[in-house]
């Protein structure tokens, strides 16, 4: 049974064979040729547009909430619409290109407000979480690139269960929060705390293991030219997450000093 990646934008069931790209095929007299298919050049270029796309809209943000603007309307207006286009662009993955430079605005919004309160609160915080995920998405990549972790099924099957493990339990104790006097053991800066933050770290950064797969599979398959959007878009995602629990773990070593 092929298990795909748990990053729940590049597992939808579009990033399957089903979505190859009919190169050999001809449709109202017209052949699909190479310019027409997926390439892990044209992937990598629009994870780069993406990237640009997401840091300046970030950019605006921070430099509004240190001119005094609140900058939370404007993080969570960001992340409600960017989450509503990743959830278009998961039916509809043949408006990706119009929809991930969206998410990327968007979702910049979330992180450009999200990182001025952290920063306001953590000097310095922000350029040690924009390394740390840097240097764990080279280390990963560079792994993965060298064959050193190999992509097994039972691979993704245990990152995949650790994932779901994951988004279970913060949906919960989020529930909880909102109508009761619970507080989730992943609040605060215990051990406890800061061990889950790490282990929620190492996960996100195995996700990323599985993101490469799928978008070298999907070249492989020769897939659709949009699916060059859909990809970089789920790779974002992951690493949006990544940086998120990184900002989160630095914030719980600070408030320890």
């Amino acid at each position: 049974m092929s298990l795909n990646s748990k990053n729940p934008f590049l597992n939808n069931k579009s990033f399957s064979s089903t979505a190859v790209s009919r190169k050999d095929e001809v449709h109202n007299a017209t052949i699909i040729d190479y310019n027409q298919e997926m390439t892990l050049a044209g992937t990598i270029n629009k994870t780069i547009i993406l990237f640009l796309l997401l840091t300046a809209s970030a950019m605006v943000i921070w430099w509004m909430a240190f001119n005094g603007l609140n900058p939370i309307v404007p993080a969570i207006g960001g992340a409600v619409v960017g989450l509503i286009l990743v959830l278009i662009a998961a039916f509809k993955p043949q408006y990706s290109p119009y929809l991930a430079p969206g998410y990327a605005l968007f979702e910049g919004l979330f992180i450009g407000g999200v990182s001025a309160i952290f920063e306001a609160r953590y000097p310095g915080i922000v350029i040690q979480a924009v390394g740390a995920t840097f240097v764990t998405f080279m280390v990963c990549l560079g792994l993965y690139k060298y064959k050193i972790v190999k992509v097994t099924e039972q691979f993704k099957s245990v990152v995949m269960a650790a994932t779901l493990a994951i988004a279970t339990y913060y949906l919960i104790s989020w529930l909880f929060s909102m109508f009761t006097s619970f507080v989730p053991v992943h609040y605060g800066n215990s051990l406890m705390s800061i061990g889950i933050s790490i282990f929620v770290i190492v996960i996100a950064a195995l996700n990323l293991f599985l993101d490469f797969d799928r978008i070298e599979k999907g070249t492989e398959q020769k897939m659709p030219k949009y699916m060059e959007w859909y990809g970089a878009m789920g790779l974002m995602i992951t690493l949006v997450w990544l940086y998120i629990e990184f900002l989160r773990l630095l914030s719980k070593l600070n408030s320890k000093n």
